[in-house]
């Protein structure tokens, strides 16, 4: 009979909270100091679902570790976000626990788990290499089509659609696979898009 392998979850935990204290604090200041309209990718899904792939994607572990992770990562962002909002501009420290916040962190358990694994996924040989490099696209590109919608947002949506593109560039193998992605992750984009805008009804 092998012997039971025993895996180590430390590293995990040891870069996802102090990750997460990190996301939260440099998005407020990011909001905060950076001028429009760089400033709105500090108050932007996309940003945050991309630093879950990214973590998935540097774990260089299974999916079910980085998904754990990337998710442990967007909750601990939420409440740092607004405990650096208090600290620096005085904002009520009881929005810690509202209800809002406790929406985004359960959005944030969500995006982990399918954003962590997507950065898994980039890594891994077949079809779920696609997948996995077209989601950063997918989530910038979903973002665009939103500020497309609104009045003198341009500029918005042609920082979204450059960050999609360079994202797939970065973590693509081949000129191949990044064509491949980039046409994969319109559809995903249209999905993620019907998505917010069932969330947004309720």
């Amino acid at each position: 009979m092998l012997p039971a392998v025993r895996i180590d979850h430390r590293p995990v935990a040891l870069t996802a909270v102090p990750g997460g204290l990190l996301l939260g604090f440099l998005d407020f200041v990011w909001i905060k100091w950076v001028p429009y309209p760089f400033a709105e990718l500090g108050n932007s899904t996309a940003t945050w679902a991309v630093a879950a792939f990214a973590f998935g994607w540097w774990l260089r572990s299974g999916p079910v570790r980085a998904a754990l992770g990337a998710a442990v990562l967007l909750v601990v962002a939420v409440p740092s976000y607004y405990l650096t909002a208090t600290l620096l501009q005085g904002d009520d420290l009881a929005v810690l626990w509202a209800p809002t916040s406790l929406l985004w962190m359960a959005f944030g358990v969500l995006a982990g788990i399918v954003f962590g694994t997507g950065g898994t996924w980039a890594r891994l040989p077949g079809p779920r290499r696609i997948v996995g490099t077209a989601l950063p696209a997918a989530v910038f590109f979903e973002e665009a089509a939103r500020f497309a919608s609104r009045p003198g947002a341009a500029w918005n949506v042609a920082i979204d659609v450059a960050l999609g593109v360079l994202a797939v560039v970065l973590v693509g193998r081949s000129n191949r696979q990044r064509a491949l992605a980039l046409a994969v992750a319109v559809p995903v984009a249209a999905v993620i898009f019907v998505g917010f805008a069932l969330a947004a009804g309720f």
